[in-house]
């Protein structure tokens, strides 16, 4: 399980470091940075795709994504003086995550600006320095692959470091083109954990919605991120053995209705069963709050949970009586996964406080929900009741 979440340089975080629960639930004001935090923990994840690079362009390159305050940040200026001084360390986009156990596994990376003069591809930014180690602290003793420029060196079973004969570009992360399963066993798996992370952020539920149409089906255990293969997707969760959940789920929203899925020569449709009505609704019928929870549904209960899934703001469109059920949904799909909810909504902080004080007692690890509220001051995002170093879990960036 991951413990701690580090980010630094990147837009209105210019150093945060997150300690992180089985469910935790990041909140705070408009502009705080919430969604800043988001973004970032999907770069991340990025890295294992082969797409970090390439996503930090498509943000406007890493000059456009830095932070943009000084260097230490605001309250380490004397008297408020934001004027231009000389950096005394690298122009850094740095992230990472470590695990809580000793054996759990962390990963940083550091992009930085290019060397290159006069290439076209200038806001690409470059890998500098990637580390894989073991337990929730980076020192030597616990560094199993490390890559610096275009080298990488590995941790044999018996401590002795080998450098691999791979030439690293500088595009190129270690976690994609360095996968030997034998001889880098932790680099694997620190990428096949990346590659599982799940992000959901603005379903669509519009009127020509994909999830509100007629769609060729097959076996779903993951629901794709705009939610086209909603009626699939539900039809797999009951299917792989959990109608129970998938009834009491909806049932817990929407008293004395169920939903089916009807399926015909492999096109899935939605058939919303509604006490009173003569004839279920079609999803093309449903309201915008009521599809948006049966994405969630589907999200929440796939077959196939994530090491890690993000949630961004899944209140949005959600009539308020709804809250407590997906509180409830949420909690409870961490039995399968850690969760991360990114919100602004109060309602669902007491729904998913309800949820853990309600009995549930069955999940990995700790099912307290932690709460983190971000704040910020000058431009710059901080933890509230984060005034120091010694307020924040320990984290060590790798040298360059």
């Amino acid at each position: 399980m991951i413990g701690t979440v580090a980010v630094e340089g990147y837009r209105s975080l210019r150093s945060v470091v997150l300690e992180l629960g089985r469910v935790t639930v990041v909140t705070g004001p408009n502009g705080a940075g919430k969604s800043n935090l988001y973004r970032a923990l999907r770069l991340l994840a990025h890295c294992a795709l082969d797409g970090a690079v390439g996503a930090l362009a498509r943000e406007g390159g890493l000059r456009s994504t830095l932070w943009a305050g000084p260097e230490h940040g605001v309250r380490a200026s004397r008297d408020g003086d934001l004027e231009g001084r000389l950096r005394s360390g690298p122009v850094a986009v740095r992230l990472g995550f470590a695990g809580r156990g000793p054996v759990d596994l962390g990963y940083a990376v550091d992009l930085g600006l290019p060397q290159e003069g006069g290439s076209a591809f200038a806001l690409d930014p470059e890998i500098k320095v990637e580390s894989v180690w073991s337990g929730p602290t980076l020192r030597p003793g616990t560094l199993q692959a490390e890559r610096r420029g275009p080298a990488v060196r590995l941790r044999d079973d018996d401590g002795a470091w080998a450098t691999s004969p791979a030439r690293l570009r500088t595009f190129d992360s270690m976690l994609t083109e360095h996968v030997d399963p034998v001889g880098a066993p932790e680099v694997v798996a620190v990428r096949e954990s990346l590659r599982s992370w799940r992000f959901y952020d603005q379903f669509r539920t519009d009127p020509l919605a994909p999830a509100r149409a007629v769609q060729l089906g097959t076996r779903t255990p993951v629901l794709a991120h705009d939610g086209a293969d909603l009626a699939a997707a539900l039809e797999t969760v009951r299917d792989l053995g959990r109608a129970d959940e998938l009834d009491a789920a909806v049932a817990a929203a929407f008293p004395g209705t169920r939903v089916e899925v009807r399926a015909d020569d492999g096109r899935f449709e939605i058939a919303f069963h509604q006490r009173g009505l003569l004839r279920p609704l079609s999803g093309a019928e449903l309201s915008d709050g009521t599809l948006r929870y049966l994405l969630w549904v589907a999200a929440l209960l796939s077959p196939r949970p994530p090491a890690l899934l993000v949630l961004n703001e899944p209140e949005t469109s959600l009539h308020p009586d709804l809250v407590p059920a997906l509180g409830a949904l949420v909690h409870a799909a961490a039995r399968g996964t850690q969760v991360v909810v990114v919100t602004h909504s109060a309602r669902l902080v007491a729904a998913l406080r309800q949820a853990a004080a309600s009995g549930v007692r069955d999940l990995p690890g700790e099912h307290e929900v932690m709460e983190v509220a971000l704040e910020k001051s000058s431009g710059e995002t901080a933890v509230a009741g984060h005034e120091g170093l010694l307020d924040q879990p320990v984290w060590h960036w790798p040298r360059r």
